[in-house]
């Protein structure tokens, strides 16, 4: 897994990526040293349910990713199985670009998970 990391982060504008359970613990992490694993790892869990249960309650569709928008940059969050793979980015990246190496590095986890 921290292969699969270490490969998105050299993604232009990604700062750093992680791997966390639903619960919040940290599974696999390489974020720039300016974050905390531990808080990035609980702040993904939080919103990730609370979004899931958002969904739930409009319909049955599963949720799928989050993206969250702030002045120094962005946190997108997708679900993997084993956890949500969060992604920290610069705020001015290309986000057709993060959103389909964050894509190819699900696959690869769950890919990698399935055959563990």
């Amino acid at each position: 897994m921290y292969k699969v990391l270490e490969e998105l982060n050299k993604t232009t504008g990604i700062n750093g990526s992680m791997i966390v359970g639903q619960d919040g613990i940290v599974i696999a992490a390489d974020l720039n040293s300016q974050l905390q694993d531990e808080a990035v790892g609980a702040l993904a869990a939080s919103i990730v349910s609370t979004a899931k249960k958002s969904m739930e309650r409009l319909s049955d569709q599963n949720l799928k990713r989050v993206t969250v928008e702030a002045n120094k940059g962005k946190l997108f969050l997708t679900d993997v199985g084993i956890g949500i793979l969060a992604v920290t980015t610069d705020p001015q990246v290309n986000v057709g670009m993060v959103r389909l190496e964050i894509k190819n590095a699900a696959e690869k986890i769950r890919l990698a998970q399935k055959s563990a």
